[in-house]
């Protein structure tokens, strides 16, 4: 928690201070006023025409009551607004942080938990420090204060206000005890509960279309059981501690006073109103040191899970990108790609995912994958896009090794369609000028043209506002083929040296596969085409065809080539269509 509270500005340091100099005037204000109770009790009990002075008092016991009011509302804003920036500027982190992630760091971390840590986590310390920014500086003054107030008062009442605050001591051991353990647990539970939700808002078509509704609300009911069960355990137990202090409080009224009745009785002349106002004082002092430790042992039991919370932040922020920037300055080049017996290993896998893979794909050609499911094709061209670093070997575009590019500047070469298309809410426009490619962004033209070479126009054209109609977060409110188009007219927008397209053709008709494979020859013919594909229709035309068979080159060449020399794509050739479409 302190670590966080490093990366503090100067401003919210200095906004901090000031709070603190309120929080310290608070307390002061609100100890004067047993002193005034003081000067008013001996008028009563002494003098009879003393009304004057009494009210004089009595006032000034007032004007600190709204002085302490002031001083209360003041730093309620104050650490407010610094709470609040603090919190924004944490998940502003956090959200850059991830945003560095390779997909390693991400699958370590996992989606739900990153949401939660951006979430939940940091919503967790910035209400720690909105409601234990006072008690922190606000107690242990108050407590020392108060206690210097009445050390040398009497002797049997300052035992007795020691014993209680020991007494509230041990019960706040026991809580932290009992209660730290299930507040780290929380949070994991959190993630879980924030998986099952996730997983099953975004599969809700495939939960409905195969009547799972059941399975999944129990899949739910388990994760929120869990979590309320554990909550519940918590939270009983930090309710305890309420009525603790309020048994501690009333027991220590109740000894004073009782231990006073004592000395009173034994007291002759003078002494019995000395002691008197020295009871009421004294009880007024102690009241203020154990509602002190009580202000404490309430922040004992929300720093522990604000400390759990901070300790996961941490642990993102911490986390450094397995993935760098290079050294190397990116030169203009054509789009040239190479592989030089390149082997890949998944992290925590025990095989190789790649073994000795070597090819070349040239300016203004097109490259094809093909290979049964879980050969490596998606995990070749994830390489290209430096996604994953490789074990041994070297992967260079247009000569240069990319591990020698800046992240940025290898990026701004490629295009990458994914084998699931990933639209943003907001409008066709919108989507298809996504994200920044080092160049001018498109124009409304450019778009336009990019997503007639997608073969999208059509479809576009149909919708009342055209380009800038609405898409729906993930493209909900498109079909499968409109986001595939739209997710390569992005590409094309993007006028990179490399387009790969990771099975992006798979949701589309064979038509519409052809025509858009001749509208990027044409197009984008000086450009590097890698195509993953799952159908032969689609790679026919290839220039050249990599064979994949469990992470290793099985052929390379073209089809009729291929259908020659490798036997493994002539079954998958003949798997879908007959030897005279083949020919």
């Amino acid at each position: 928690m302190l670590k966080l509270l490093r990366t503090m500005t100067k401003k919210e340091f200095l906004l901090a201070l000031l709070c603190i100099v309120f929080i310290l005037l608070q307390v002061y204000l609100e100890l004067e006023i047993p002193d005034y109770m003081t000067e008013i009790t001996t008028l009563v009990t002494t003098r009879t025409d003393a009304m004057g002075e009494i009210l004089r008092a009595g006032g000034k016991m007032l004007l600190c009551a709204l002085g302490s009011l002031a001083s209360s509302v003041i730093v309620a804003v104050g650490v407010a607004r610094i709470a609040s920036r603090f919190g924004a500027k944490l998940r502003l982190r956090l959200f850059d942080r991830v945003l560095e992630f390779s997909n390693e760091e991400l699958g370590r971390f996992s989606n739900a938990s990153l949401i939660t840590r951006s979430t939940n986590d940091v919503m967790q310390v910035q209400n720690a420090l909105v409601m234990g920014f006072q008690a922190m500086v606000k107690a242990p003054v108050t407590a020392v204060w108060a206690i210097l107030k009445i050390w040398n008062k009497n002797a049997q009442w300052t035992l007795t206000t020691g014993i209680a605050v020991a007494l509230l001591l041990l019960i706040v051991g026991l809580m932290i005890l009992l209660v730290l353990p299930r507040f780290k647990k929380m949070q994991r539970l959190t993630d879980d509960l924030n998986r099952v939700t996730r997983e099953n808002l975004t599969g809700i078509r495939v939960v409905r279309a195969y009547n799972a509704e059941a399975y999944q609300e129990a899949k739910f009911e388990g994760a929120n059981e869990a979590l309320m069960e554990n909550h519940l355990y918590a939270l009983r137990a930090s309710a305890s501690l309420m009525p603790s202090i309020q048994l501690i409080m009333n027991g220590l009224s109740l000894a004073i006073y009782w231990l006073g009745a004592y000395l009173i009785e034994a007291a002759v002349g003078m002494e019995k109103l000395v002691l008197f106002s020295d009871m009421v004082v004294f009880s007024s002092y102690a009241m203020q040191v154990v509602i002190s430790f009580m202000m404490l042992a309430v922040l004992f039991v929300i720093l522990p899970r604000a400390s759990v919370s901070a300790g996961r932040i941490l642990e993102v922020l911490r986390t450094e990108p397995s993935l760098t920037d290079g050294t190397g300055k990116a030169e203009k080049g054509e789009g040239k790609v190479e592989f030089r017996k390149v082997s890949f290993r998944y992290p925590d896998a025990r095989e190789d995912a790649l073994e000795d893979i070597s090819f070349t794909a040239l300016p203004g050609q097109t490259l094809a994958f093909i290979g049964a499911t879980g050969s490596g094709k998606t995990t070749v061209v994830n390489l290209i896009a430096r996604l994953y670093d490789v074990r041994e070997g070297e992967v260079l575009v247009d000569g240069m090794n990319v591990k020698d590019y800046s992240i940025q500047d290898l990026q701004n070469k490629i295009a990458f369609v994914t084998q699931k298309a990933v639209l943003f809410g907001g409008s066709i426009a919108s989507n298809v000028a996504y994200g920044d490619s080092g160049k001018e962004p498109p124009t409304r033209e450019e778009i336009q043209k990019a997503l007639e070479t997608a073969q999208a126009a059509e479809f576009v054209a149909q919708r009342k506002e055209g380009i800038d109609s609405y898409v729906a977060p993930g493209g909900t409110n498109l079909s499968g083929g409109q986001k595939q188009r739209i997710s390569i007219a992005r590409a094309i927008a993007r006028k990179p040296e490399i387009f790969i397209f990771d099975d992006s053709f798979s949701a589309l008709d064979y038509r519409t596969d052809r025509l858009l494979r001749q509208a990027l020859k044409k197009e984008c013919a000086g450009s590097t085409r890698i195509i993953v594909a799952q159908r032969i229709g689609t790679i026919l035309d290839a220039d050249q065809i990599v064979v994949m068979e469990e992470g290793r080159v099985a052929g390379i060449g073209s089809h009729k080539e291929l259908l020659k020399t490798c036997e493994v794509y002539r079954q998958i050739a003949y798997s879908q269509l007959s030897k005279e479409e083949l020919e």
